[in-house]
């Protein structure tokens, strides 16, 4: 089975906030670290180049495949914040609260933090903290 290519690095995560583009992305990166680190009690991690990552859990897949991967995180990607780890069954009342997102296979993206519920925010990161971590 081939080696995952995202997994926890070294890097600095404020450094890597700080270089996010454009600038109202870098300040919602500055929030969701804050909101995460709040609501998990743990300190963030890069994990690959791009993604903050909180936790670790190990997962195996209906395929058959399986890895470690982060339990909640984020990225402050050009285009969009991504938000991984949020998508759990039962979560769906507390996405419906969030407002404007979009849901992905494997993340909810959304535009600017202000378009969206920041305290469902906070239930949905607590919710599947404590969902994951079981």
């Amino acid at each position: 089975m081939a080696e995952p290519k995202t997994k926890p690095t070294d890097a600095s995560v404020a450094e890597f906030l700080a270089t996010a583009e454009p600038a109202g992305r870098r300040e919602d990166g500055f929030a969701l670290r804050e909101l995460f680190d709040r609501v998990t009690g743990t300190d963030a991690v890069m994990w690959g180049p791009s993604i903050v990552g909180y936790g670790v859990h190990h997962y195996r897949s209906a395929a058959g495949t399986e890895g470690d991967w982060m339990v909640v995180g984020f990225s402050p990607r050009k285009a969009s914040m991504s938000l991984y780890g949020l998508q759990l069954p039962g979560a769906d009342p507390i996405i419906e609260r969030l407002g404007k997102v979009k849901r992905g296979a494997g993340c909810l993206y959304v535009g600017r933090l202000s378009g969206i519920d920041e305290h469902a925010l906070e239930s949905l990161v607590d919710f599947a903290w404590v969902h994951t971590r079981g």
